[in-house]
C-alpha cells in the first residue's frame, strides 16, 4: 500500500526522510497556486499525483493534513493521518481567524511571509544544530507565492467535517497548532518538528495503526 504524504507550509519531501513506514512513501509535490485559484480546484489538482484504483493512506502534516482532510471529499483514503495538524476549522487558535479578518495574507510584504530564523526555530521546538540548518535551507527554497497563497488559504478555512477514519497524532508542546482530542496519540514532548525529530515514535504509531 502507497503511503501519499503531504508536508505543511513552507516545507517539502524532505521532512517524511526519516520514517521508517511498512508502505511505500510517495510525497505529494505542491503546485504553483493559480491566480485567485480556490482551495476545492487546488485540491483537485493535486489528485492527479495520487492512483485511487488501490487501497492507499493519506499522511498530512500541519497546513498538509488540512488539506488531506479536503482532499476527503473527493477521494476515499484507507485512512486519513494527521500529524501536527488540525481536522476542522474550529481546532485553530483564535488568532488564524483574526489574520483571516483583516486579510493579512494580501497585504504581507513578501519578506514577512516567514518568520526570521530564531523564531521559527522557537515555534517549530528545533533543537539540533542538524536540524535547524535542514529547516533554514526547507524555509529558504520556500515558493512566496505558494506561501501567500497557502497563508490566505489557512486563515480563511471553512471545514467543520472529519473525514472518516481518521488518525491524530499531535505533540502536546506544539506552539503552532495545539489543539488535539481525546482521541489523539499524544507524542510527550513533541514539538511542530516533531515529524522529523520524532519520527521513530510517529512510524511505530502508523506502522501499527495501518497494519
Amino acid at each position: 500500500m502507497i503511503a501519499y504524504c503531504i508536508s505543511g507550509l513552507g516545507a517539502d519531501e524532505r521532512v517524511f526522510a526519516a520514517l521508517r513506514l511498512q508502505h511505500e512513501v510517495v510525497p505529494i509535490h505542491w503546485l504553483t497556486p493559480l491566480p485567485k485559484e480556490t482551495l476545492d480546484h487546488y485540491c483537485q489538482r493535486l489528485i492527479t499525483q495520487i492512483d485511487t484504483s488501490k487501497d492507499f493512506l493519506l499522511i498530512g502534516v500541519s497546513f498538509g493534513g488540512m488539506i488531506a482532510c479536503e482532499l476527503n471529499r473527493y477521494i476515499k483514503p484507507k485512512q486519513t493521518i494527521i500529524i501536527s495538524s488540525a481536522a476542522q476549522t474550529s481546532e485553530l487558535h483564535f488568532l488564524y481567524k483574526v489574520m483571516g479578518t483583516i486579510k493579512l495574507a494580501s497585504w504581507l510584504p513578501e519578506f514577512m511571509l516567514f518568520p526570521p530564523l530564531p523564531l521559527l526555530n522557537y515555534l517549530f521546538g528545533v533543537q539540533t544544530p542538524e536540524h535547524k540548518i535542514l529547516l533554514k535551507n526547507i524555509s529558504a527554497d520556500t515558493d512566496p507565492v505558494f506561501a501567500r497563497w497557502a497563508i490566505d488559504k489557512i486563515t480563511h478555512w471553512k471545514n467543520d467535517r472529519i473525514p472518516d477514519h481518521l488518525v491524530r497524532i499531535h505533540g502536546d508542546k506544539d506552539k503552532v497548532l495545539s489543539y488535539h482530542t481525546p482521541e489523539t496519540h499524544v507524542i510527550k514532548g513533541g514539538e511542530h518538528f516533531m515529524i522529523v525529530d520524532r519520527a521513530d515514535e510517529i512510524s511505530a504509531i502508523i506502522n501499527h495503526l495501518s497494519r
